[in-house]
């Protein structure tokens, strides 16, 4: 059974959890950290490679032990040092991590104070008052827990769009590959590109309906069939991913395919309109009476009811019909419009790769510039640059312009901003920077207010560029940090300054409310990767999927400009 790429980082992050729970060398758990960022964002599947004979040592932080590791869940599905370290820790332990605010450091030291062990102990613990009381934490902490507790109940398990698609695209090549069919596709909010998805819809034209689903349900990675019947079917894969299946007739195809991409609220909306014009418009066509008039292609099923097409990841019932109606539909921005990238990371701090590495896997992206954003020295678990490295690498910037065609490599940093809105830089280094990308990386629990004033206050400075991952998040691990984007908004059009959209997946920050927000307030976006390594440059286009549900075109975009153009906008005077 073939293993997935984000199977082996899951194992992976699995793995330094435990280990960090039992104290284990900070070195050790951090390779297997920095290991499953490579897996994950490694654009080949990884078991491929294994069976290939190819040398995964040679990827970015992984090296001969790691790549043995790899090679050793790709051939047996489970990785043995992970079975013998779950043995030193109580399986139950580690439900701790899912909980929003606790990772391993503070799942240990709840296990040592109050022997919470599990769930059930934390809820009781911290109802009895008793978390409070442990070191580093407090009633805040306290409350915090209880409420994503609470919470935890209600929400359903969805996957990051990065992770769905690792097992929902083999899937859909599987299906393609019987003969029967036709046509093949994944509607759904993966469609859409939300940044998340609950589950998978895929959309088959067939011959034979029942064959197909016959094909369907012999997929080697489901784990549970739910349902089957000769038109549709249900079924879980191992990785707790529902996919459902629905075999349509041609004629039905583009109502069926708008109908499952959804949203709801949208298509509320285009049924409404249906209706006003005498017309029933479900999943199988658009009727007038007893009559199909239409329902073949999506085109068709807009036509009727007065509307141009419209893309799907526009379709949230957010103004896209009036738009439409109107002739106002944005001209949305695609990945060929980016000409660079303004964030990524070298290993002179917390990257895997060489500035030479990342320059010349930049220029094979077909970017005309890369920024190198290496932290600030504040970052010190990351290995922040001083004034005396960054220098140097400025000066190792320029030997390499000069030494590749092709690619202008930009003198940058990532700056923290610290607590009191400083930046953790002199002035007399950052005039020398081409761009000054600025962030935060600690002081999360600050008020909305002290937060958001932090923020105003580094924004003052007249080397601050963009903001990047501007709210913090880390989807499903690490909420928003409290803070007034409408407030940093209005005060980056004043004073000339942008936020980024973080295209990792597990951050694409700024969320498309907001994308839409910059744009509706006349502010650009910055669509940047923050890599750490090579095959992280290729995440551009989860950022471009948000900047597109978010509305943004090409003009609303930095980096859809030259360096030329580029650099006039980040003058500030």
């Amino acid at each position: 059974m073939p293993v997935h790429n984000s199977e082996i980082a899951e194992t992976f992050e699995h793995l330094a959890d435990l280990l960090e729970i039992l104290g284990a060398n900070t070195f050790r758990v951090r390779a297997y950290r920095n290991a499953a960022h490579t897996i994950r964002d490694l654009p080949r599947n990884a078991a491929e490679m294994v069976a290939t004979g190819e040398d995964l040592s040679e990827l970015p932080g992984v090296g001969e032990d790691l790549a043995d590791k790899i090679a050793e869940i790709v051939e047996t599905g489970k990785l043995g040092l992970l079975e013998e370290t779950i043995q030193k820790v109580p399986e139950t332990l580690t439900q701790l991590t899912t909980v929003p605010g606790i990772g391993p450091k503070r799942a240990k030291a709840l296990l040592e104070a109050l022997d919470v062990r599990s769930l059930d102990d934390l809820k009781e613990a911290a109802e009895a008052g008793k978390i409070a009381g442990v070191s580093g934490f407090g009633e805040k902490s306290e409350q915090a827990i209880l409420h994503e507790l609470a919470q935890a109940r209600d929400v359903e398990r969805r996957f990051r769009i990065s992770t769905a698609e690792d097992f929902a695209e083999p899937f859909l090549a599987y299906i393609r590959k019987h003969n029967n069919v036709k046509k093949a596709i994944i509607a759904g909010s993966y469609r859409r590109r939300k940044e998340t998805v609950g589950d998978i819809d895929i959309l088959v034209t067939a011959t034979n309906g029942k064959e197909v689903v016959e094909h369907f349900v012999g997929y080697e990675e489901i784990d549970q069939i739910i349902s089957k019947g000769t038109t549709r079917s249900t079924v879980v894969l191992r990785s707790e991913l529902q996919v459902d299946l629905r075999v349509v007739p041609e004629v039905s195809y583009g109502a069926a395919l708008h109908y499952f991409t959804g949203s709801k609220p949208h298509n509320i909306q285009v049924r409404r309109r249906g209706v006003e014009r005498g017309l029933k418009i479900n999943e199988y066509g658009v009727f007038k009476g007893e009559e199909r008039i239409a329902g073949r292609t999506e085109e068709e099923v807009y036509d009727t009811v007065g509307l141009p097409y419209i893309l799907p990841e526009l379709r949230e019932s957010r103004g896209e019909i009036e738009a439409a109606e109107s002739g106002e539909l944005p001209t949305l921005i695609q990945l060929a419009d980016l000409r660079g990238d303004l964030h990524a990371h070298t290993n002179e701090s917390d990257g895997k790769s060489t500035l030479k590495e990342m320059a010349l896997a930049a220029k094979e992206l077909g970017h005309d510039y890369l920024a190198v954003t290496d932290h600030s020295k504040n970052a010190r678990i990351a290995g922040g640059l001083d004034e005396r490295r960054l220098r140097k690498q400025m000066e190792e910037i320029d030997r390499l312009n000069e030494e590749v065609d092709g690619i202008q490599i930009l003198k940058a940093s990532e700056v923290d901003i610290l607590d009191d809105g400083r930046l953790d830089h002199p002035d007399e280094v950052l005039e020398d920077l081409d761009l000054v990308v600025c962030s935060i990386h600690s002081g999360f629990n600050l008020s909305e207010s002290k937060q958001t004033e932090r923020v105003l206050r580094a924004m003052e400075s007249r080397y601050f560029h963009i903001l990047a991952h501007p709210t913090g998040r880390l989807i499903g691990k690490r909420k928003p940090y409290p803070i007034d984007l409408e407030k940093i908004l209005e005060a980056a059009k004043e004073r000339g300054c942008y936020l980024e959209i973080n295209s990792t997946p597990a951050r694409l920050d700024l969320d498309d409310v907001h994308c839409r927000m910059a744009k509706d307030m006349g502010v650009k976006i910055a669509i940047s990767t923050d890599a750490h390594s090579t095959s992280g440059l290729s995440n551009l286009r989860y950022g471009v999927d948000q900047a597109r549900r978010g509305w943004l075109e090409p003009d609303d975009v930095l980096n859809t400009r030259s360096w030329s153009a580029l650099s006039k906008l980040l003058a500030r005077s």
